[in-house]
């Protein structure tokens, strides 16, 4: 893809670990060694007790973590936390998509292999929810602006909806080497929850989505990695 995408699809699926306890989640982990490498981390488990050895394990052993801090405060203080995050060994981590705080967690990041996503409008939103909000402008709009932000800062990525379409995305602010991440990715049968613009893995990976996060439709599974592979094989079959 020339965006610095990994070669298998394995590697592109990312499961939120969003579970209750360290120890549910380190358990999840295990299950789904051997399938999945790439974990996420939320603001639910990063305030639990054990999580500095859970960090520690996600980010070595040949896996990949993304801390999805969704950092949203004044540029010193998000400075502060993405050097923390770099030294750790994390992936990925997301902040929201304020012109200030994308270039301070760039400049912060240095050299470090630590990737900037940026968020741009939360798959629980959509038009009406942003209208009630006070914006002024569309998810899609208001996804399209923050994405131009998002590279002009010099961000890896953006967390945008597969059903915002990634190709297009890029082609529009004219960034072919935007990496993309997509949550709200449901398979067929799987209720939407909480989410208002989602997709299917199939779909999301032919409309460009770089790697997809899936949480419940995973780890609520009554085998998680039946359902990790299932989506897995979705994904090459796009």
């Amino acid at each position: 893809m020339g965006r610095g995408v990994p070669g298998t699809m394995a590697e592109r699926l990312i499961v939120a670990l969003d579970l209750s306890s360290i120890t549910e989640a380190e358990a999840m982990a295990a299950r789904l060694d051997g399938v999945v490498s790439f974990f996420k981390l939320g603001l639910g488990l990063l305030f639990a007790p054990g999580v500095d050895g859970l960090i520690a394990r996600l980010a070595g052993g040949g896996r990949r973590l993304f801390l999805d801090a969704k950092l949203y405060d004044i540029p010193e203080t998000v400075s502060r936390a993405v050097t923390i995050a770099a030294s750790r060994g994390a992936s990925l981590i997301t902040v929201h998509g304020d012109r200030r705080i994308m270039a301070a967690a760039v400049a912060a990041r240095g050299d470090a292999p630590l990737q900037i996503f940026a968020v741009t409008v939360l798959t629980s939103l959509d038009d009406a929810a942003l209208a009630e909000m006070g914006v002024g402008v569309s998810a899609r709009e208001l996804v399209l602006r923050r994405a131009r932000a998002a590279v002009e800062a010099g961000c890896d990525g953006i967390i945008a909806s597969a059903a915002d379409d990634p190709d297009a995305i890029r082609r529009e602010i004219g960034a072919e080497r935007l990496l993309i991440a997509t949550p709200g990715i449901r398979p067929v049968a799987s209720g939407a929850d909480d989410h208002q613009r989602l997709a299917t893995p199939r779909a999301a990976i032919a409309r460009g989505a770089d790697y997809l996060v899936v949480g419940r439709p995973i780890i609520a599974a009554p085998d998680p990695r039946a359902a990790a592979l299932a989506i897995i094989a979705e994904m090459v079959a796009a």
